[in-house]
């Protein structure tokens, strides 16, 4: 354990008596114990404050660190081994969503777009300026009006979450956005990095609040060994919304495409006995949702409309196919709805009681995944989108 963090501390972990043949089951087949997020302590020099090819790195020159389910092993590389980690006939899906310059700031507070709703309007958090950093800003109420550089004027609409509101911009957002949008930053990181920096190689679809960082590693090289080794690639869309650092938030839909070609690879990898890996939670969402051929769409008032297909909240039924599908999804990950559709999960590395780290012990279990976590503590790795990665077979 590194000096400035002698001890890790966790909370709310799995039972001591789940092995890791009882994670392998509850990742591929049903519930698995424990149904908090981990809670550990993050000391703030494991947060990535910059870039790594502003530490020196290329892209791909950040650590990885390897779990596997079968036999419970935790290994550590940098991701530029990934190639040598797969093997010939395995399928990562990746996220081809783009990075919006989606924070716009005033004087006294900054607007983060996260996001357009099944209505037309957008979902936005207010945000405090406070020096080099931001925090939740709660001073308005429905029906306000929002000077915005540019002349542009957000009318807000009413609460979505307590810290998300539906807004309405009076004119085209991504044109707005691209005139006067930055990349939205958070206080961990120091300074304004450019829009390129918060952009993967696979980012072709421009509708991203923030990053979906898992591909941030990759480079063209890189794509270009693991096609020569067997491994194939497949795009899905989904449009990222703002972070989610509030424990017991409810979720918030974002919209994603599987497209048919993925879903018949997706397919035909598993039947094959292939595995899935992919690249992001925000794959695993898409993908699982595809799985369920469950959509959510939201109405103006609010409401959930499930759309097609079978399954939800419950349990799995087994593994089900893929199915090319695109709309709204509300769909949550956790180890009580398990996961069909992925084998694996290249990911980074998630706070403290954030709800991905339950999607994560939904892959992973909550035994290996905790143990991941304390050797990455020990060994020094970076948290956040500038940081190391996390890869789950």
């Amino acid at each position: 354990m590194s000096a400035v963090h002698p001890e890790p501390v966790f909370a709310g972990g799995g039972s001591g008596s789940e092995t890791a043949a009882g994670a392998r089951a509850g990742a591929g087949t049903g519930p698995v114990s424990g149904t908090r997020p981990l809670d550990f302590a993050l000391p703030p020099p494991r947060e990535a404050h910059e870039p790594p090819e502003a530490r020196g790195l290329r892209r791909d020159g950040v650590r990885l660190m390897v779990s596997r389910r079968d036999t419970g092993e935790v290994s550590h590389h940098v991701f530029s081994d990934l190639p040598s980690v797969l093997s010939p006939g395995d399928l990562l899906v990746v996220n081809n969503s783009a990075t919006l310059p989606a924070a716009v700031r005033l004087d006294r507070l900054a607007v983060h777009f996260s996001g357009p709703l099944p209505s037309g309007e957008w979902l936005v958090e207010l945000r405090r300026r406070t020096g080099n950093t931001t925090e939740p800003y709660s001073g308005t109420a429905p029906g306000e009006w929002l000077p915005l550089p540019g002349g542009a004027t957000l009318r807000l609409a009413g609460q979505e979450t307590p810290r998300l509101w539906r807004a309405a911009l009076d004119r085209d957002v991504h044109s707005y956005l691209r005139a006067h949008g930055v990349p939205i930053r958070y206080g961990y990181v120091g300074r304004d990095w450019p829009l390129p920096d918060y952009q993967t190689v696979f980012g072709v679809e421009p509708g991203s609040a923030e990053m979906p960082s898992a591909g941030r590693p990759f480079t063209a090289d890189l794509v270009t060994a693991l096609v020569s080794r067997g491994v194939a690639v497949a795009p899905v869309t989904l449009h990222t919304g703002v972070a989610s650092p509030e424990k017991d938030e409810p979720p918030y839909p974002e919209w994603f495409s599987v497209p048919p070609p993925t879903a018949r690879m997706v397919n035909l990898t598993r039947a094959n006995g292939g595995r899935v890996v992919a690249v992001g939670t925000t794959v695993v969402r898409a993908l699982e949702t595809a799985a369920l051929g469950r959509h959510e769409i939201r109405d103006d008032s609010g409401a959930h409309d499930g759309q097609g297909g079978q399954g939800g909240q419950g349990g799995q039924s087994g593994d089900g196919p893929v199915r090319a599908a695109s709309g709204w999804t509300s769909h949550v990950v956790t180890p009580a709805s398990g996961v069909r559709a992925v084998d694996g999960l290249v990911t980074g590395l998630h706070e403290p009681r954030s709800s991905h780290l339950l999607m994560l012990s939904a892959v992973a279990g909550r035994d290996l995944l905790s143990r991941s976590y304390e050797s990455a503590l020990r060994e020094g790795y970076l948290w956040h989108e500038f940081g190391d990665v996390h890869l789950i077979l």
